[in-house]
């Protein structure tokens, strides 16, 4: 099989004139199936030896890549948790302020009083015995303070 070509450096045969003589370019069929590879033992250790020290350098990078991605994620763990500690300081603050509301002993009195309720009257406070010297050097497992028990009638 033949090809022509036009001119020195040209690539379409449809120009009109010519530049100089043609060109022509025979293709010729090659048959490899008789080569046979001559093995390199040097070239193959040498190629092993990259193989490992790039599975290595491999190893590397990727370490050094999930320690970083690993401290980004806890960075953003942490930073989650200090808001959830604030968040729950100052929901602290909050409950510890409405029970010191609940607390106060004028709110308390008013509604006692609202609700028909008298201060106690001399004599109807009685208070509970607390327990004797020799009783107080034994082991206790339990022990209650002492309560003030109120009787009385309306």
């Amino acid at each position: 099989m033949a090809t022509l070509a036009v001119g020195p450096n040209s690539s379409s045969p449809e120009k009109s004139c010519w530049f100089g003589t043609p060109e022509v370019y025979f293709t010729k069929a090659i048959d490899n199936s008789r080569l046979v590879k001559v093995e390199d033992p040097r070239r193959q250790r040498e190629m092993k030896l990259f193989g490992m020290a790039m599975c290595l350098l491999f190893m590397l990078v990727m370490t050094y890549a999930w320690q970083h991605f690993k401290s980004v994620e806890y960075g953003y763990k942490i930073e989650s948790l200090r808001a959830q500690r604030d968040e729950l300081g100052k929901r602290n603050r909050d409950l510890r302020l409405d029970e010191a509301r609940l607390r106060d002993p004028e709110r308390i009195d008013t509604l006692a009083r609202q609700l028909g309720l008298q201060s106690p009257q001399a004599g109807q406070v009685m208070r509970l015995e607390t327990p004797s010297a020799d009783v107080a050097t034994a082991p206790v497992l339990a022990s209650v303070t002492a309560v003030a028990v109120i009787s009385g009638t309306r």
